[in-house]
């Protein structure tokens, strides 16, 4: 079997190059389809009852979601350590758990249907990225939804499982995506959830503390290479407005993006609950003019991300040999 980190960097090229592979999961579930399901049983079994019983039963919820797929995710390495060439099965789960080419096409689609098909096209691409209200979105709007899902899911959709792999393997890997999963299923302040997915919402906040923070470094350090990007612009963005989200995580890729566009990002949202009253993240009236071509820049710079995260993987594959 191939080192940890080497596998890991095997992964990531695995995911550049097939990305969702939606030819296959058309047959088969997810497997964060499976980690879903799972929490949706138990949400439906569990979520009752008064608040105090809904925290200690969201935390039974998180700790059953998280040693299941922590378990899976043993299982599946230990098939990999002792069957012969078992090690494809891990590498295959693990370049699934990636999402960098995913994301990329997912963000491209919301640009070339903003230039091709105005705004109408847009709010129903971005539509598909955002939980916000896409039908009150404009041009500028529907350009900072994406951006802001593409700088936030780099951390979480690639930064925060290469980090969690590389410090426990493929079973930290899957107990990552089930804290993940949990937190965008039940984390919610609506009534429903408010003490239900509180645990699953904390942990999350736990897990992405670091990833959020590192993935806003590459950030930085992709605009240097980016074209039209200014890397010390995103440096001070990144650490004057970081803060100004309502997540303790998303910030810090949003800000280093929006430092390195020249675009202010964030700001109030409309989402079904309500509207939001964030705060910008940014300079001046930027999130004036956010547009389908700043998508593209922000593709570029998502690329040069995903290229030194990949680089990192890889460098530390050559220190395990």
């Amino acid at each position: 079997m191939p080192e940890p980190m080497f596998l890991l960097a095997l992964a990531l090229v695995l995911d550049a190059a097939l990305g969702d592979m939606d030819w296959l999961f058309r047959h088969i579930p997810h497997p964060v389809v499976l980690i879903g399901w799972l929490i949706s049983v138990l949400d439906r079994k569990l979520n009752r009852r008064g608040e105090a019983a809904k925290l200690v039963r969201g935390a039974i919820v998180v700790v059953i979601v998280v040693s299941v797929s922590a378990g899976c995710g043993r299982a599946v390495h230990y098939f990999a350590e002792t069957v012969p060439h078992g090690w494809l099965a891990e590498l295959a789960l693990a370049g699934v758990l990636l999402a960098q080419r995913g994301l990329y096409v997912h963000v491209r689609d919301v640009a070339v249907a903003l230039a091709q098909g105005g705004v109408v096209a847009g709010r129903v691409a971005v539509g598909k990225i955002v939980g916000r209200n896409a039908s009150t979105l404009d041009e500028p709007g529907i350009s900072r939804a994406a951006i802001e899902t593409l700088a936030e899911n780099f951390a979480d959709g690639v930064v925060a499982p290469v980090f969690w792999y590389g410090l426990f393997g493929l079973p930290g890997m899957c107990a990552y995506k089930a804290i993940n999963t949990l937190d965008s299923m039940i984390g919610y302040k609506s009534p429903q959830y408010r003490s239900f997915g509180m645990v699953a919402a904390r942990l999350d906040d736990v897990a992405n503390w670091i990833p959020a923070r590192l993935s806003g470094g590459l950030i930085v350090l992709a605009a240097a290479f980016a074209p039209a990007c200014r890397p010390t612009r995103a440096l001070r963005v990144f650490w004057r407005d970081s803060g100004n989200h309502d997540s303790p995580n998303a910030g810090w890729p949003e800000a280093a993006m929006a430092g390195a566009l020249g675009l202010a990002l964030g700001g109030p949202r409309d989402y079904p609950g309500g509207v939001t009253k964030s705060q910008w993240i940014g300079d001046g009236d930027g999130h004036l003019s956010a547009k389908a071509d700043d998508i593209r820049r922000a593709l570029v710079v998502f690329t040069v991300a995903c290229l030194l995260n990949g680089l990192v993987v890889a460098y530390l594959a050559l220190l395990s040999f």
